[in-house]
């Protein structure tokens, strides 16, 4: 199974996003799951939908090897906001308004085990500044109120539940680390190193 940052390259890679009016195009008899009634509509049932998905013991596996590996929260974040729109669980409004909730969900689970956590990759200059996130424009300011919350190991009250605490202090304990890098084959064929003058070569000024 991909893991989540696998999952992120594919998608970066891909590209593959509704363009502006493309629901004209598509067949009306055959909806894709985006241009259906959302299956959530409201932040809280989105929020608890999610946090009972990041706990699922193979995903959440997968999210915090992601974290341990140096994934910025925010890129794991967009990735699976945006692959849940495409299978249509929420409209572009409620995937923005699920931004924030759902990266300190990720961020509580990565604490809890003592993870180094990578917020964000992208560069931020001015909090009156704007950056892209899903597609949209999100003030800089938020981005960096997220990643000073980070640092100083605070999730904004409200943000988890009285049951998903709960159930953040039951989960089983987990040791990861940062994937080693991959080693070369055996089979590949050696680099070649410059060559230095023949031993046989006739010496310099003789």
């Amino acid at each position: 199974m991909a893991t989540v940052e696998e999952e992120f390259q594919k998608h970066r890679a891909s590209g593959k996003r509704p363009i502006a009016g493309q629901s004209l195009a598509n067949d009306p008899e055959n909806p894709a799951p985006y241009e259906k009634p959302p299956r959530f509509t409201s932040v809280h049932e989105a929020s608890e939908y999610l946090w009972e998905s990041f706990i699922e013991p193979e995903i959440y596996v997968n999210l915090m090897q992601a974290v341990a590996d140096g994934t910025p929260i925010m890129d794991i974040v967009q990735v699976i906001l945006f692959n849940e729109f495409q299978q249509g669980s929420w409209n572009p409004d409620l995937m923005m308004m699920l931004f924030e909730p759902a990266t300190y969900m990720i961020m509580a689970l990565a604490e809890r085990i003592g993870l180094e956590m990578s917020i964000y990759s992208g560069e931020l200059e001015d909090e009156d500044d704007e950056e892209e996130i899903l597609g949209a424009t999100i003030e800089e300011s938020r981005i960096q109120k997220i990643i000073k919350d980070a640092k100083g190991g605070a999730i904004p009250e409200g943000t988890l539940t009285a049951e998903m605490q709960k159930s953040l202090e039951s989960l089983p304990e987990i040791n990861v680390a940062p994937s080693a890098p991959a080693q070369p084959s055996l089979m590949e064929a050696p680099e070649k190193e410059e060559l230095t003058d023949s031993l046989m070569a006739r010496p310099t000024g003789v």
